[in-house]
């Protein structure tokens, strides 16, 4: 399905082993009554969905509702998608210099909290970044993955910057100063989540879990009310992703950045799909991932990518002086270490982090071996 595609995303592993059966209703066809609980799955955005309802609802009731999420996950690729030519963000990005052009709210919420992660992460996250996507082969230009030259490269890290970008919350309208290609990947996704959890609660569903080509965002109980939601944190081993931790959520978002997945190689060098806007290349430090906690999946899912670019201690002290509950999986040689910010003891308590072997950092004035 044509969307915005997400070529910078690791992502989270759902432990949901019964629960991964399409759409299961009662052995009776005359029975109007599902299941409990019932998986809707599918493909959007270049990636895929699976949305859990652990509440008992009726056969049209889940019609009705499958039919919400999808309008709702198609409404967010048609404002926001870099892939559709007929998109939102494609118009404004081909509009006139310094001209104002009206936008829809959800395309302003998005462009404010990237205006706001940008100057709090000091220019690590930054949706102007799109041009460089293209030149390293990441973005829809899909141009041969080979290293760009110095040349160009630097003529587009110097279209780059927050400030070409204004926007006017009042009057619902926003306006390019310079060239810029706007790329909303690190961000729209988690929104996406955000749009199909609201919809979910307008329907009234009281316990559901949606996952959004891993970032996942969770309501009340599953299976009927007996357990917490549970998520698995991936690393890779062998060239496969495992869950390196498993985490119990209830009324929260969880949103993960990973440089693991997505990359090319290049004379024998690899090369992460997570752009640095500040230096307009590749990531090279020994973050693996980060995951972020957040009320907000387009938050957590822009934190994430921002901490990811800033790396294991830049990112970490972000965290602390943020005050996000963060797991950072960092490389040590062969091997991994699974770091955690203060947020995330006082979120999930000390015995889980104990449990998990988890190192809690709290000062990164001294580097970390």
């Amino acid at each position: 399905m044509t969307g915005f595609k997400t070529a910078r995303r690791g992502w989270l592993t759902t432990w949901l082993a019964p629960l991964l059966m399409a759409l299961l209703v009662s052995g009776c066809s005359e029975e109007t009554t599902t299941r409990s609980p019932i998986t809707l799955e599918g493909d959007i955005f270049g990636t895929f969905y699976q949305i859990t309802l652990a509440d008992p609802l009726t056969r049209e009731q889940v019609e009705e509702i499958e039919q919400g999420v999808l309008d709702e996950m198609h409404a967010v690729d048609a404002s926001m998608s870099t892939w559709r030519e007929d998109s939102e963000l494609s118009a404004f990005n081909q509009s006139p210099l310094g001209q104002w052009q009206p936008i829809s709210d959800e395309f302003m919420e998005v462009l404010a909290i990237s205006q706001s992660v940008n100057q709090q992460s000091h220019g690590a996250f930054d949706v102007t970044v799109g041009s460089l996507v293209n030149l390293w082969s990441f973005g829809p230009e899909a141009r041969p993955r080979e290293i760009p030259e110095e040349e160009v490269l630097e003529q587009r890290l110097s279209q780059v910057g927050m400030d070409a970008l204004e926007i006017d919350t009042a009057e619902a309208q926003a306006r390019r100063l310079r060239d810029v290609y706007i790329d909303l990947s690190g961000v729209a996704k988690g929104f996406a989540t955000d749009e199909v959890a609201a919809y979910l609660d307008r329907q009234g569903i009281a316990n559901y879990l949606v996952n959004l080509g891993g970032e996942v965002k969770v309501k009340g109980r599953r299976d009927g009310g007996k357990g917490l939601w549970r998520i698995g944190i991936e690393v890779p081993e062998n060239g496969a992703p495992k869950a390196q931790h498993v985490v119990g959520l209830d009324d929260v978002s969880v949103a993960t950045s990973g440089d693991y997945r997505h990359y090319f190689e290049a004379d024998g060098k690899r090369y992460s799909h997570t752009i640095d806007p500040r230096t307009g290349r590749p990531i090279t430090h020994r973050l693996a991932s980060v995951t972020v906690v957040h009320p907000s999946n387009a938050w957590a899912d822009a934190w994430a990518t921002a901490l990811s670019v800033m790396g294991e201690e830049e990112g970490m002290q972000a965290a602390i002086d943020q005050e996000l509950p963060v797991v950072m999986l960092v490389r040590q040689g062969e091997g991994w270490e699974s770091r955690v910010s203060p947020a995330f003891v006082t979120r999930f308590g000390q015995e889980m982090v104990d449990t998990l072997g988890l190192t809690v950092v709290t000062d990164v004035d001294t580097p970390l071996e």
